[in-house]
């Protein structure tokens, strides 16, 4: 667990300290394309169901997830023209980096979810926040296209709760039960490698 923290801290300083000109450049072109800041905080809930603020770029307009919580699709009307090309390279993920260096998560690990879905959870479901939330998994590799998915269904919410959380579950309960540094360094580079092919 020391090895993986570690880990994790050093990792995530230096991405802060290199891509720093990024954030800047991200940062501006956000608040030049759409009124608001530039960067989205919502409340998820991480290990041991404590919640916290998860940070990101924004990457729809001011107060839209009044609406709903899910996106359905990239071409939800929801999202800015910048948010499109963030949300495509997952760029609007990048803050999390200070989630990682301030302990709430973790470079892999579940992904968090809001209070609203996790209420749903049942008793052997909640085993996944025994352990810290992650900016990424193999459930967010095997769902890369979730907001396609739900673009076409007739309801999105329903195949959400009903279909994609129990697999995304099923996907983290077998992380946690063979977790180790050498499988998050694969979990990574696969994440890395499926979003340059995109």
């Amino acid at each position: 667990m020391f090895l993986k923290r570690a880990f994790d801290v050093c990792l995530a300083l230096t991405g802060i300290i290199l891509l720093l000109p990024l954030f800047i450049i991200i940062a501006l072109l956000i608040c030049i394309d759409s009124r608001g800041g530039a960067f989205y905080v919502q409340r998820r809930v991480g290990r041991n169901c404590i919640d916290f603020n998860l940070i990101k770029f924004r990457t729809m307009y001011t107060n839209a997830d009044r609406s709903g919580l899910l996106t359905i699709g990239n071409r939800d009307f929801r999202i800015t023209p910048v948010g499109y090309w963030l949300r495509k390279y997952k760029l609007d993920e990048l803050p999390q980096l200070f989630n990682i260096f301030l302990g709430h998560m973790s470079f892999v690990g579940p992904r968090p979810e809001v209070r609203k879905y996790v209420d749903l959870y049942t008793p052997q479901q909640q085993r996944v926040l025994s352990i810290k939330p992650g900016i990424t998994d193999r459930a967010s590799i095997r769902y890369f296209n979730e907001n396609e998915l739900l673009a076409v269904a007739e309801d999105p919410e329903k195949l959400y709760i009903t279909e994609i959380i129990p697999s995304k579950i099923q996907y983290n309960l077998d992380y946690i039960d063979n977790q180790n540094l050498w499988v998050d360094m694969v979990i990574i580079y696969q994440t890395l490698k499926r979003i340059i092919s995109k």
